[in-house]
């Protein structure tokens, strides 16, 4: 059972990141639009039950939870500590960690491209944009390079902030051109 160690407001009014310290999952993002996306991950399920949830996010030891606009945050954060804490913690777990890296898709298999542009895209993202997402209780999921439109999501507290989808956008879109391709454009889905 992962104990929360703090919680964090994000750049998202509407998103708090829990942070733990137990991890949830090993290096695999989990991205849960709405409680449909989430009836088969128990945790993410859990967490939409407590209602007013807009969005779940988990990676290694951070929850992202965006709530609806009905609820303000002094009265949904002490019902969402409740499934949260009770969740089961990677180490504990008898889950199959592989089967979850397998199930996660999109990045992965992005990872796993044999175009060595994606590689070094991946490697530019890791080291100076990913990182201060997460920090923000986000991510970034590289979808996929075709022609040269790179296709991108925005995940937890980057799902729905605003300026994920202008200033950060142009930003590593900017720092793409210059560093890899001047011709990728990056768009997001």
């Amino acid at each position: 059972m992962p104990k929360i160690a703090d919680i964090q407001e994000t750049p998202n009014p509407n998103a708090v990141k829990f942070i733990l310290k137990e991890p949830v999952s090993h290096g695999t993002s989990h991205s849960f639009k709405d409680q449909t996306a989430a009836a088969h991950d128990a945790l993410a399920k859990s967490i939409f039950e407590v209602g007013d949830v807009a969005s779940v996010f988990y990676m290694d030891k951070m929850i992202t939870v965006e709530k609806t606009d009905d609820i303000e945050w002094d009265e949904i954060l002490p019902t969402l500590a409740v499934p949260i804490r009770a969740a089961e913690s990677v180490e504990s777990s008898n889950g199959n960690k592989n089967g979850a890296a397998a199930a996660v898709g999109g990045a992965i298999a992005a990872a796993a491209n044999d175009d060595p542009k994606i590689g070094e895209i991946n490697a530019l993202l890791d080291d100076r944009i990913r990182p201060y997402l997460a920090g923000d209780g986000g991510w970034l999921e590289v979808i996929g390079l075709e022609d040269s439109t790179l296709k991108i999501r925005y995940e937890g507290a980057c799902g729905s902030c605003p300026s994920s989808l202008t200033g950060t956008l142009m930003a590593i879109e900017n720092m793409i051109r210059e560093e890899i391709d001047p011709d990728i454009s990056v768009v997001a889905v």
